[in-house]
């Protein structure tokens, strides 16, 4: 979906950065909104109304035209964004914020907007949330520099609780410096301030935060830190650096390489009140500066990064690389996952459980089949194997395979053996 408007804004915002653009609220249209509604994700989970995607979708127009007609209006208000948690790999509880289906049908319109904008101000530091990038971009980019021998000191760095902590005002503060249209910063406002409904029925009024989950939060995230971290790091850290410096962030998860030890040691010590600036927090035990240098290989640390564990060693032949491998906490995660869904699934037919557990393997190998990694993929598909061999032994009273009768059904049903699909 790339209207004319809408491609305009993108060639105005890439060749002008200092222009402030005006009357963008006008872009949100009956047609607008209906092109939008193709990207909406219809299996998402209902908002605090109840309504689903195929219920809105009934009487689309007609949804459409109401919420354009109480935009414009001014009479147009946020619903409630109900709170669900999902389990964190540290056994903790995350908060995700879903919105209301007319909510993010709004937000998606006002994403994309933004989006043309801001994608010609993103650094190509930043990878998450973006069109045509993702993490394994980042993790290949930051692989490469890493391989090349420069950088000897890397600086791994967490930010407390971040989306909970995106002060509003600076927020706007932010926007203001590339948008000049008050009503549509006012309807971005509306979301930020958008009371949550708990699962106990309470309902709280953020003063600060993004709720994740929200179609929108993703972008203002970037946007922020593009300020708060990018644009400091690009313009500061790397001209009073002597020797050279790299950032890799995806979202607010990002990993700094430096040539020298002052380098890292500077950036280190400053990094906490240069987010303060913002009203962030360093976590400081999950912030460290280690020595990676392929040099002194031994005394060098590890860290892990979406996903990956990073490390230095050295070849068969004597040499010394970067290796990687799953975390080990992705690791335990996606096993503990693949029982629960085996628990539930295995007495589905075989053609068709072997088809969704296909699935399921190829999206493992697709993420996780780096180069190095064959190891880890390999002992993940030997336990999914253990797992799925216990599952349908538990499906009668008896049992049904010995574990040779196991082998012949998981060579009928060609279950996806791993294999490396990234050569970086």
């Amino acid at each position: 979906m790339k209207q004319t408007s809408l491609l305009g804004i993108a060639k105005k915002a890439a060749t002008d950065k200092a222009h402030r653009f005006r009357n963008l609220f006008g872009l949100l249209t009956v047609g607008y909104l209906l092109a939008c509604w193709r990207l909406i994700n219809k299996r998402a989970c209902r908002g605090v109304d109840g309504q689903d995607a195929r219920t809105y979708e009934a009487r689309l127009q007609e949804n459409v035209e109401a919420l354009v007609e109480a935009v414009k209006a001014g009479r147009y208000r946020a619903k409630l964004v109900l709170r669900k948690y999902i389990p964190k790999l540290n056994g903790k509880l995350r908060p995700l914020g879903i919105p209301a289906i007319a909510d993010k049908l709004l937000q998606l319109g006002v994403t994309k907007i933004l989006e043309e904008i801001y994608e010609q101000d993103f650094l190509a530091c930043s990878y998450g949330y973006r069109p045509r990038v993702g993490a394994l971009d980042a993790v290949r980019d930051l692989s490469a520099v890493l391989n090349s021998g420069h950088y000897h000191f890397v600086v791994e760095a967490d930010i407390r609780s971040y989306f909970d902590t995106i002060d509003h005002e600076k927020l706007v503060e932010l926007l203001n410096q590339r948008i000049d249209d008050k009503p549509f910063i006012r309807l971005i406002r509306k979301w930020l301030k958008a009371g949550i409904l708990e699962r106990d029925g309470q309902v709280i009024h953020p003063e600060t935060g993004t709720p994740q989950g929200g179609i929108l939060s993703p972008m203002l995230a970037n946007i922020y830190l593009h300020h708060a971290l990018d644009m400091w790091f690009e313009n500061t850290v790397k001209t009073q650096s002597q020797g050279g410096a790299y950032l890799c962030r995806y979202a607010d998860d990002f990993v700094c390489a430096f040539e020298r030890e002052s380098d890292a040691k500077r950036f280190y010590a400053a990094l906490g009140d240069q987010l303060a600036q913002y009203g962030l927090t360093v976590a400081q035990e999950k912030t460290t500066l280690m020595r990676f240098s392929p040099v002194r290989w031994k005394e060098c640390g590890t860290f892990e990064f979406l996903g990956f564990e990073f490390r230095r060693g050295l070849t068969r032949g004597g040499k010394p690389v970067l290796k990687r491998r799953t975390a080990r906490k992705k690791y335990r995660a996606s096993l503990a996952n693949f029982q629960l869904w085996c628990r539930e699934n295995c007495r589905m037919r075989k053609d068709r459980l072997f088809a969704a557990l296909n699935t399921k393997l190829r999206g493992y190998y697709n993420y996780y089949g780096v180069r190095g990694n064959s190891k880890s993929i390999g002992d993940f598909y030997f336990q999914v194997t253990r797992i799925l061999y216990r599952q349908l032994n538990r499906r009668s009273q008896r049992r049904s395979y010995n574990w040779k009768g196991f082998a012949e059904l998981i060579k009928v049903f060609k279950l996806q053996r791993p294999h490396i699909c990234h050569n970086f």
